[in-house]
């Protein structure tokens, strides 16, 4: 049955309406465990690249425990649920952040957008397809741990940033999430950030451990792209409700990120059909018959 109403959907004109022509770069942030700074950078990635003239979507997509509109103190009167409940377009719920970022905003509190039913995914993917805001990228904000969504759109992604601190559960998560990807869903190529390290050593080292681990075990690729530094003006920013590239510009946590976010940039999209936000939507469909 829940192929069938995939299938269905699948044959409709939704994908059709996309912009064919323009490519959209799609990262999902992830890292399995909570608290290790995974929306922060998300942020600050996606501001950074609005700095840089990109056109720049943050997908929420901790569906059930929502923050992002919290950490920029924006106004939130719709989200992700009511695109679900097909009260509205996804077009409808953007809100506006700093240097003109769009926000898809989820809802927090709500145990049942942990868990989407099959019809809720499908309007999901319906609501992507759908959408006709031009953007270059997508980030993808996901929740902590390795539940079905969070590996959903991991793998739908283009490419998956997984974010690690210096704590033993962090480099734990962070395998096992890797594990999952590699072993079950086809994921082979990983970008790691090394987030609140206190030197560029430390940040080397704690990749040191990460890659010990998956070179004996794994089939899978893992690249150091960045060493965010531990920095207090991060706190104050949260504090603030603003993004520190533009609370503290200089501090360097903002140089880290800026140099992250050029990187991320420049990272290629595939030429097929999978450079373009149907990549995306396809691998969500495949997640979600899989499932």
């Amino acid at each position: 049955m829940y192929n069938q109403r995939l299938n269905d959907f699948n044959q409709a004109s939704g994908l059709r309406m996309m912009q064919k022509n323009h490519k959209v770069k799609v990262i999902s942030v992830t890292g399995g465990k909570g608290g290790v700074g995974k929306t922060n950078i998300t942020l600050n990635m996606a501001v950074a690249m609005a700095a840089q003239g990109k056109r720049v979507m943050v997908l929420d997509a901790d569906l059930g425990l929502a923050n992002v509109d919290v950490m920029l103190g924006l106004r939130v009167t719709k989200n992700l649920s009511h695109v679900l409940s097909g009260e509205c377009s996804l077009e409808e719920i953007l809100v506006e952040g700093p240097h003109g970022i769009l926000i898809a905003p989820a809802t927090s509190g709500t145990q049942s957008m942990v868990e989407l039913s099959v019809a809720e995914h499908a309007g999901l993917i319906r609501a992507f397809s759908e959408l006709k805001t031009p953007i270059d990228v997508l980030l993808v904000d996901t929740a902590a741990g390795i539940s079905d969504m969070v590996l959903s759109f991991s793998r739908a992604a283009q490419d998956i940033v997984v974010v690690v601190c210096d704590e033993p559960t962090s480099i734990t998560d962070a395998y096992a999430l890797i594990k999952i990807l590699s072993k079950e869903h086809g994921c082979y190529k990983f970008k790691i950030v090394a987030n609140m390290v206190r030197s560029l050593r430390e940040g080397q080292e704690l990749f040191t451990k990460l890659t010990r681990v998956t070179d004996r075990f794994l089939d899978a690729t893992l690249e150091l792209v960045a060493c965010i530094p531990y920095d207090n003006n991060v706190r104050q920013s949260v504090r603030k409700q603003k993004v520190i590239v533009d609370g503290f510009p200089k501090s360097p946590a903002s140089l880290a990120f800026r140099s992250l976010a050029t990187r991320a940039a420049a990272w290629p999209v595939p030429e097929q059909a999978g450079g373009h936000l149907e990549f995306f939507i396809e691998n969500l469909l495949k997640a979600g018959s899989s499932s």
